[in-house]
C-alpha cells in the first residue's frame, strides 16, 4: 500500500512539475515566472525525496539538499535582479 501512495505523489509532483512549466514558459510577467521556477526547484526537491523512498536508499538526500541550496540562492539572486536591475552591486 505504501508503495502505491508513493507512486501515486510521484504522479502528482510530476503533474505539479508540468503546471509550473507551463507558467514558467506563459507567464504574464517576471514575476510569475520567478515563482514558477521556485515552485519548479521545489517539485524537483519532492521528486528526488520520493525516489529515495521507493528505492529504500539515502544516496539521494544530498542531492536534494544541495538542490535545495541552490534553489534559494537562484531565487535571491533573481529576486534582487528584478529590484534593482543588477544582482551584484
Amino acid at each position: 500500500m505504501m508503495i502505491f501512495a508513493l507512486y501515486i505523489s510521484i504522479a502528482m509532483v510530476m503533474a505539479a512539475a508540468v503546471l509550473n512549466m507551463y507558467r514558467l514558459i506563459i507567464g504574464p510577467d517576471a514575476p510569475d515566472r520567478a515563482l514558477a521556477l521556485d515552485t519548479l526547484y521545489i517539485n524537483a526537491i519532492a521528486l528526488i525525496i520520493l525516489l529515495d523512498l521507493i528505492l529504500g536508499t539515502r544516496l539521494y538526500l544530498e542531492s536534494a539538499l544541495l538542490l535545495a541550496i541552490m534553489g534559494f540562492v537562484g531565487t535571491v539572486a533573481l529576486a534582487k535582479y528584478l529590484k534593482r536591475g543588477s544582482v551584484i552591486e
